[in-house]
């Protein structure tokens, strides 16, 4: 499993499939840069960002599903991974941002669900959700959709929950992290820190 993670007791962590703007939204969160790439699957170990004066680490957890030259064993491992690493750390996260792609996350569910198959994105938001970690959707790439509220809406109902989004505001965020729009985001963390006595680490989000 992965062993990178800073001795601290308190955590967010960034999940979701390989290409949706995990690190670009780390990036936005913490103002540091760290490795991305054009292809699927660069980040392969997690990417902790934490600070000295407090007892707090944000993490970006590998991608999972499909990556362009990475077999399935691999492919499966990294998954492993990461529901160990959720299940090792659940009490010290504090929220979980699970991150997926406006514009195609729709379509990636539904090409995936069937009898046999639970798509990755909503079997990972009731793991999250399982584990008993609050837990927000980033839809990000916002940029890109045109019927917004209509997308928010099939999105909520894929995951289970009763549309309409804005009923939804602390799970579902709209968000473009590569213009820096991430307010929502922000907003729905923050109400899940204040749920747990954490105002503290307002000033992260």
């Amino acid at each position: 499993m992965f062993d990178t993670r800073p001795d601290r007791e308190a955590e967010v962590a960034l999940v979701g499939r390989s290409n949706v703007g995990k690190s670009t939204l780390m990036r936005e969160l913490t103002g540091h840069s760290f490795d991305t790439g054009g292809n699927p699957g660069v980040t392969r170990s997690p990417n902790h960002y934490d600070w000295a004066a407090e007892d707090f680490v944000i993490s970006d957890l590998p991608g999972f599903g499909f990556m362009s030259g990475v077999d399935e064993e691999h492919r499966e491992q990294i998954k492993t991974d990461i529901v160990q690493y959720l299940e090792s750390h659940a009490d010290d996260i504090l929220v979980a941002i699970l991150v997926v792609d406006g514009k195609s996350v729709i379509d990636i569910i539904d090409r995936h669900s069937g009898p046999d198959e639970i798509p990755y994105d909503v079997e990972m938001f009731h793991f999250l959700r399982d584990l008993g970690i609050p837990t927000v959707v980033a839809v990000n790439k916002m940029d890109k959709v045109d019927d917004r509220d209509e997308r928010l809406d099939e999105l909520c109902d894929r995951l289970g929950l009763l549309p309409p989004w804005k009923q939804w505001q602390e799970t579902i965020a709209p968000i473009t992290a590569k213009k820096g729009q991430i307010s929502s985001l922000n907003e729905a963390v923050r109400e899940h820190l204040h749920d747990q006595k954490r105002d503290d680490l307002f000033k992260f989000f």
